[in-house]
């Protein structure tokens, strides 16, 4: 077996286990009972688990949110996004992801959790960072400049308050968040006077640094929750 053939089959391994863990999560959260009983639904031993995660829970969540952007873009790429309105095109993506995940909204809430830990915040700037960047590349977006950056950091926010909505919604079809995705969307729409405000004032950000700053406004913390969310349904 090639280098390149074991790297695939460890990754084909690692969703085969982060697709058991799913079904798991709801009782035992992101945890190595979790795993273990999932390598166990698979028929591997346990130590499976410790060979294809070394680096521990962090890893398994950061593959989970991987595999679901890989299963996202999948299935936009069997729609026909291409020919609907720009905003229908992001309304769409965000809308794909999380209904992927809707089965599963205990293994999101906990992986939200996680990644809300002060230490973790560089890796969830980094694993929100590039499912925005997909959303937008699926939306066909082709900008290279300042608008780049701008157009990622907006859909940051959208995409991650609408994520923390979808988390307590309870309505039938998740009517609400939709309907709230959509208004959320409206400042996506903005992104022209946006970008004439801040061209008076000076060049738009185009450093990590203040994309990053951008991107860590939409991080759910237990504050911004409180605050963000209070009296919004």
């Amino acid at each position: 077996m090639s280098v390149e053939e074991s790297f695939a089959r460890i990754a084909e391994q690692r969703d085969q286990l982060v697709r058991a863990a799913l079904e798991h999560v709801a009782f035992d959260g992101w945890s190595k009972t979790t795993l273990r009983t999932a390598a166990g639904d698979l028929g591997w031993p346990e130590m499976e688990v410790d060979r294809l995660f070394p680096a521990g829970i962090g890893q398994v969540i950061e593959h989970f949110v991987a595999l679901t952007d890989r299963d996202m873009m999948d299935r936009l790429a069997a729609m026909d996004i291409k020919s609907m309105k720009i905003r229908d095109r992001i309304g769409a993506a965000i809308r794909v992801r999380l209904d992927l995940v809707e089965p599963y909204k205990d293994a999101v809430r906990a992986a939200v959790a996680h990644l809300s830990l002060p230490q973790n915040l560089p890796k969830s700037l980094r694993m929100t960072a590039k499912t925005v960047d997909l959303m937008w590349q699926a939306a066909g977006d082709t900008s290279t400049d300042h608008n780049w950056y701008t157009k990622r950091g907006l859909l940051a926010g959208v995409y991650g308050s609408t994520l923390m909505y979808w988390l307590e919604d309870s309505s039938d079809g998740h009517k609400e968040t939709w309907d709230f995705m959509n208004r959320r969307i409206g400042n996506v729409m903005m992104i022209p006077k946006v970008k004439s405000s801040l061209g008076k004032a000076g060049k738009v950000a185009e450093t990590g640094f203040r994309v990053g700053r951008k991107i860590a406004s939409c991080i759910p913390t237990p504050g911004r929750i409180a605050r963000q969310f209070s009296g919004a349904r």
